[in-house]
């Protein structure tokens, strides 16, 4: 029975860069336990005996309540994040599992994490920051510690977690929270579930911040940290050998912009992003990912997540969502239909609406709306509310008005 489990979290169409970071496990760490949380659906015969992971552990068994449903809610990104500490909770009920470390999918180890693993010796939860030193300059602090600030201070592409009694105490929390608020609305101080582990070390016992400059290097601490060497020598940071290096952003391009311009000039970095884009690359793109579509193939746009997200009655109604051909109402087909005639604008805007714009979610309970309609004849606190009405009057009639005040449920599902 292993006592070190290591894990990542990724969608099928991630699998080059699963590959490249599981291969890198085997290497430095073959004593480990290496598995695979997938947030799609796992293809027949997957995986295969050249796999360089040991098991996955599908989001249909990772005992979330109503997984259909709650992965609707998500794009593939914050469904990847969310069903993390899910399967750090299936890891620590393993026999013989003493210690679990993540990684992100767009990771790779550089060495061993000897210092992580023992670290875990003494404490119950590990996590590194963003930035282990000042910025120096105006434009990086915009750059970086700004950015921190918005996103997290501690970056969630690791974390290790010791089994102990607050380690999983901590999981079970963790789980909590990104069951219901795993999204990527920055506005409303949320970012999947990272920013989350901000409130770490002040709720729990034996939180451990890693600062050593080796561990998580990544385009946002270049700036901070001497990075030398090269592929065939190996690399260092601030002389130490480097541990693992995240390579976020890196199909989008980003990460390479971001990289010139916080490590100007240093070969090492070039030579390694070269690399990385030649390992990930060589084995193609995986497949497409499953919950991009309803059952018959049509697109799930935005829209369709955000108002089943916001809808308790929706979810009621409709427990599986994905499903187009049950005999009855679907949700494809109230959002096609009603849906379409109760918020048309919300469904005419494109894919970057927000948890803000979701329309009509929220019934009005009866005694609000008398203390609204008294408040609407105060002179000056009803000013606003005053202005508000009218314009909702020009925009939609007395009808919408009265759509918006009685109750969503039983009307939009009939």
């Amino acid at each position: 029975m292993a006592s070190l489990h290591i894990f990542t979290s990724a969608a099928m169409n991630y699998l080059p860069k699963v590959r490249a970071l599981c291969r890198s496990i085997r290497k430095f760490h073959p004593e480990a336990v290496v598995h695979l949380a997938l947030a799609d659906v796992k293809p027949e015969g997957f995986p295969g005996p050249d796999e360089p992971f040991d098991s996955v552990l599908p989001i249909d068994a990772l005992d979330i309540p109503d997984w259909r449903g709650w992965s609707f809610m998500h794009d593939v990104v914050e469904l990847s994040t969310a069903i993390k500490p899910f399967a750090l909770a299936k890891l620590l009920d393993e026999p013989g599992c003493e210690k679990v470390l993540y990684f992100d999918p767009d990771m790779v180890l550089f060495s061993r994490v000897d210092d992580l693993v023992e670290g875990l010796s003494t404490s119950n939860v590990a996590i590194t920051p963003h930035q282990n030193k000042p910025e120096t300059t105006l434009d990086a602090v915009m750059d970086n510690e700004v950015t921190s600030l918005r996103m997290g201070v501690f970056n969630l592409g690791f974390i290790g977690v010791a089994n102990t009694d607050e380690g999983r105490r901590f999981a079970g929390w963790w789980a909590d929270r990104v069951y219901y608020f795993c999204r990527g609305d920055v506005r409303l101080g949320i970012f999947t579930d990272q920013k989350w582990i901000n409130l770490a070390p002040v709720f729990f016992d034996g939180v451990w911040i890693v600062k050593s400059s080796r561990h998580n290097v990544a385009t946002w601490n270049l700036t901070t940290r001497r990075f030398t060497g090269s592929r065939a020598e190996g690399y260092r940071v601030d002389g130490e050998p480097l541990g693992f290096y995240h390579f976020t952003g890196f199909d989008s391009g980003a990460h390479r912009v971001m990289a010139m311009k916080n490590a100007t000039g240093n070969r090492a970095v070039q030579e390694l992003i070269e690399w990385y884009e030649h390992e990930t690359h060589a084995g193609g793109k995986g497949p497409k990912w499953a919950f991009s579509t309803f059952d018959d193939g049509t697109p799930i746009r935005t829209q369709h997540r955000l108002l089943y997200r916001h809808r308790k009655d929706l979810q009621a109604a409709f427990p599986d969502p994905y499903l187009t051909n049950t005999g009855t109402l679907t949700f494809l087909e109230w959002c096609d239909g009603e849906g379409m005639i109760r918020y048309p604008e919300f469904f005419a805007s494109d894919a970057s609406a927000t948890p803000l714009s979701v329309p009509g979610g929220m019934t009005v309970p009866p005694g609000a709306a008398w203390r609204m309609f008294l408040l609407l004849f105060a002179p000056r606190a009803g000013r606003l509310l005053r202005a508000r009405l009218f314009a909702l009057v020009r925009r939609e009639g007395l009808g919408g008005v009265a759509r918006r005040l009685r109750a969503p449920a039983q009307a939009g599902l009939r």
